[in-house]
């Protein structure tokens, strides 16, 4: 299992809007909004790193609103 978490920055009155699509998204687990330089951060899983990569370039980025997104990979010890 691949776990991430993406950063979002929403267009300005925007942010809702994206926030209602972004719940829609099964693979989000969890989904919250932020103060600061981006909007949204969203704790994602997926089967693999790929199958993450394509969630967050096909399922989040295509979202109309979303403006940048910075992804951020867990890892094992």
């Amino acid at each position: 299992m691949a776990i991430g978490f993406v950063l979002i920055s929403a267009a300005p009155a925007k942010e809702h809007e994206v926030y209602n699509k972004l719940s829609k998204v099964p693979e989000i687990v969890e989904l919250h909004p932020l103060f600061g330089e981006y909007d949204l951060i969203a704790k994602i899983e997926a089967e693999d790193f790929e199958k993450l990569g394509n969630l967050v370039v096909n399922r989040i980025r295509s979202i109309d609103g979303v403006i940048d997104t910075k992804t951020l990979t867990g890892t094992r010890f």
